[in-house]
Formats: C-alpha cells, sequence, structure tokens
C-alpha cells in the first residue's frame, strides 16, 4: 500500500512537472513567439536569407518599401527620399538598429498567437510609420550632407512626423560602406545617440529657477563678459559678449551664460539634477519598443562645474528625441503625448490589425511653469532671433551652441514648438559642428517647419 502511495505521489510530481512546463512554454510562446517566427531561418516568410513578405508606407500612404516573394525589395521613388528615410525605415542587413524592417519584422509578416505566420495569400501586413516622406526629405536636404538630425512630431498624438538622420545613403543602391565607423551612419541620431546640450538646457535651468527661487523674475545679474567663479585662473565662466545687467527673460533671449551660471549656484546641484530627471531628459523612452538612449549628467554641489552643468555644459549629454519630448511638455502644459512610430498595421485587404491608445507622459513640469516659459520662448524668437526668419511660422524656440572641444567647432542646436492652427508639432534639430544655433539649426528648422504647415492641418 506504501508503494502505491509513493507511486502515486511520484506521478502527481511528474504530472505538476509536466504542467509547470507547459505553461512556461505557454508563456515564452506568447512573449516571445514573434521573434521566434521571425528569425531568418523561418523559409516560410525568408527567402535568400531575407524577408518575403509585408510592405512599408509613411503616414501618407506612399509607398517606402515592399518586400518580394523571392527576397527583392522595391523602394518608393526617389533616392534623397530613401536617403532620408533610411534610418525609419532600416535596411535589410540590420545595421540600422532602430529600422522598420527589422523591428518590426513580426508586423510585417503578420504573426499572431493563434495561426503563427500563416497567410492566405502570403502578402502579410502594411506597416504605415508615422513619418512624412516629404517632411523627412526636406530636412535631409536642409542638413545638407553635415552630421546631425531633425525630429519633428505632433505633442497631442505623439506622431514622429520626422526622423531624419545624417550622414545617410541610398539603399537601394548603396549599402553604407563609402562611410568610415567615425561617421556613425549607421546611427540614428535623433533615438540612439547623446550630444553636449549647451544652451538649450537652459530651459531645464530656467524651469528649477522658477519653481525654487523667490522672486526669480526680477532677479538679475549683471553679466561682464566673465564671471571668476572660483581661486584658479581656469575657475570661470565666460561668454560672447557682455550683456549687462539681464532678467531671464533678457538672459534666456541673449543666452547669457553668466546668468544662469550664476542661477545654478543658487538652485544648487541636487534641485537641478531632480530636476532634469523629471524633464525626462535622464529616462528612456519606449517608441514602439525602440528604446531611446538616456541622458546622463553630473551635478557637482558647488563650484565653475555647476555653474557650467547648469549652462548645459560640463558633463552634460542629452538625447535630442527627449529634448524634442520635453519641448512638446512646454507647448501643452506640461505634459505630451508618448511619442510613437507605428501609426498602423492593415491586413493586404487593408483592415486594421488593432488600434492605439495614446499615452502621456508624467508631468516633465509644471502647468504655470510651462506657461511662462512659452512666453520666454516666443520672446527669444520677436526679440533675438528674427520672427521674420520663421515667416507663416508661429515659433516658440531656444538655440545652443555648445562646445565639444578638440578645435571644433560647436554643435549647433534649435529646439521649440509651433503654434499655428492645426498643427500642434514640437521639433528639435542638431547639427554637429555646425557653429551658431541661430543660423545653422534654426535654418534646419524653418526649412523643415515650411514643409510641415503645407500638410493637411491636425483636427
Amino acid at each position: 500500500m506504501k508503494k502505491l502511495e509513493r507511486r502515486a505521489i511520484i506521478c502527481l510530481l511528474l504530472a505538476a512537472m509536466l504542467l509547470a512546463g507547459l505553461a512556461y512554454y505557454i508563456v515564452k510562446l506568447a512573449v516571445d513567439g514573434s521573434t521566434w517566427a521571425s528569425y531568418p531561418a523561418n523559409q516560410s516568410i525568408y527567402s535568400n536569407g531575407y524577408i518575403s513578405t509585408g510592405s512599408i508606407y509613411d503616414s501618407q500612404g506612399r509607398l517606402l518599401l515592399r518586400n518580394g516573394s523571392t527576397g527583392k525589395l522595391k523602394y518608393g521613388v526617389g533616392s534623397t527620399s530613401r536617403a532620408a528615410t533610411l534610418h525609419a525605415v532600416g535596411d535589410r542587413t540590420g545595421n540600422i538598429a532602430t529600422g522598420a524592417e527589422t523591428v518590426f519584422a513580426s508586423k510585417l509578416v503578420g504573426y499572431n498567437f493563434l495561426s503563427g505566420t500563416y497567410s492566405t495569400n502570403n502578402n502579410g501586413r502594411k506597416l504605415y510609420l508615422t513619418i512624412d516622406k516629404k517632411v523627412c526629405r526636406t530636412a535631409y536636404k536642409a542638413l545638407a550632407g553635415r552630421k546631425g538630425c531633425v525630429g519633428v512630431f505632433n505633442y497631442k498624438t505623439g506622431d514622429i512626423i520626422c526622423m531624419t538622420s545624417s550622414p545617410s545613403y541610398d539603399p537601394k543602391t548603396e549599402n553604407g560602406s563609402a562611410y568610415s565607423d567615425s561617421d556613425g551612419v549607421y546611427m540614428n541620431r535623433l533615438l540612439s545617440s547623446t550630444f553636449v546640450p549647451g544652451s538649450v538646457f537652459k530651459l531645464v535651468t530656467a524651469a528649477a529657477g522658477i519653481e525654487t527661487v523667490d522672486n526669480v523674475s526680477n532677479y538679475a545679474v549683471d553679466c561682464t563678459g566673465t564671471w571668476q567663479v572660483g581661486t584658479y585662473s581656469g575657475d570661470k565662466v565666460t561668454d560672447l559678449s557682455a550683456h549687462g545687467t539681464v532678467t531671464m527673460r533678457e538672459a534666456l533671449a541673449e543666452s547669457c551664460n553668466i546668468y544662469f551660471g550664476h542661477l545654478a549656484m543658487k538652485i544648487g546641484g541636487d534641485t537641478l539634477k531632480d530636476y532634469t530627471r523629471k524633464a525626462g531628459l535622464m529616462s528612456s523612452y519606449n517608441i514602439n519598443g525602440i528604446r531611446t538612449k538616456r541622458g546622463t549628467f553630473t551635478f557637482p554641489n558647488s563650484g565653475v562645474n555647476l555653474a557650467w552643468s547648469g549652462i548645459g555644459q560640463y558633463n552634460d549629454l542629452v538625447n535630442p528625441c527627449s529634448l524634442m519630448v520635453y519641448a512638446g511638455a512646454i507647448a501643452n502644459g506640461g505634459k505630451a503625448a508618448n511619442p510613437r512610430i507605428i501609426q498602423a498595421v492593415k491586413f493586404s485587404n487593408g483592415w486594421s490589425t488593432g488600434f492605439h491608445i495614446k499615452t502621456q507622459t508624467s508631468e516633465l513640469i509644471k502647468k504655470s511653469t510651462a506657461k511662462k516659459l512659452r512666453i520666454y520662448m516666443r520672446n527669444n524668437v520677436k526679440s533675438h532671433y528674427g520672427q521674420e526668419n520663421f515667416p507663416n511660422l508661429k515659433i516658440y524656440a531656444k538655440t545652443g551652441t555648445a562646445e565639444v572641444g578638440n578645435g571644433k567647432e560647436p554643435n549647433s542646436w534649435f529646439v521649440g514648438f509651433i503654434k499655428n492652427d492645426g498643427y500642434p508639432y514640437a521639433f528639435v534639430v542638431l547639427v554637429e559642428n555646425g557653429g551658431y544655433g541661430i543660423t545653422t539649426a534654426g535654418s534646419v528648422a524653418n526649412e523643415t517647419l515650411q514643409e510641415v504647415i503645407k500638410t493637411d492641418p491636425v483636427e
């Protein structure tokens, strides 16, 4: 009898282990099934080592790429357009880590938990990206071969309508081998890189000052062009010119280093770090499964390095996409829609395979603080950058001229948003070693945004 009991217990244990294993496999299948199914060894969806089903379009339904049954590709028209959208669409060899052809392979083949990759016509799915090919092409042409990136997104819906990184190449005729590793041709600068922010970071320092310094709107600093912070000769903050006595409004327009260095010292390193984290600049955004790179910052407790960190120099490194989202939050009263790159996935007959649920960021900036920054950013354009340089655009912006050392020209930044009716878009422009922000990045932004307002307004 005891032997029977022991055998029954053993059988029950084996059955429990079997059920546990089955449950584990089902969970793994649900989580990783799409990755397994889209593995290149799956001959039903790959031909000659290349994915053979599915097609990619821009937000306006223009073909970007179609995978053929024999492994051949059909690209959309225009070599410049193909180069401009490369880092969003991708290449078939997988060199572009953020490319839809690689990242969204399971969506292209139409994998689902119940039927796997089975399809009655083997046409796969139609993947519609949020990007607008024309806007990307305009941005790419404006960069004119210089290293950098342009991002534009709808801060109410989250749609990224422009994701352009340079240098790039036409994937129909090239593979990027003409570029050296140092060129970073395969790198999506908007999502996967960090750069010294320079004066665009003053938007964060300003927000921290507005909320933590008493009567900060009347806080004034006398800028003589040089400020000796410590006892050593190198412990100084310098400026391009002497701005005289300036308040925050004037200092932001003039991009006065000495004012914001003083303000950073007044705020303190710990508080400045808290506001940088709150602004989302130390976080990573999940864009339909593509993770952006986190920004990194060092805020000393005192001294000249704290001053420089509040100016956007020292060890500050920011991701352009995160900065773009922060600008969207300023425009939208403190929060912005989380960015996305997939507009829709559809069956070959045009029916949608699902629906999108819009989500918002956490509060990146207080509503009242965002309102004040909008006033200041609009004043930047009117009083300093020149509204005439941005015809037909109700633009709010901040420039950045970020020193990178080693005798190189500074990086050129232009960050902000437009408030034209029906066009709720925030933007970021970076031109590496481009010089002054308004001259270089500002010009790229204008050309890009002029194309944006040619599109149908958002209802």
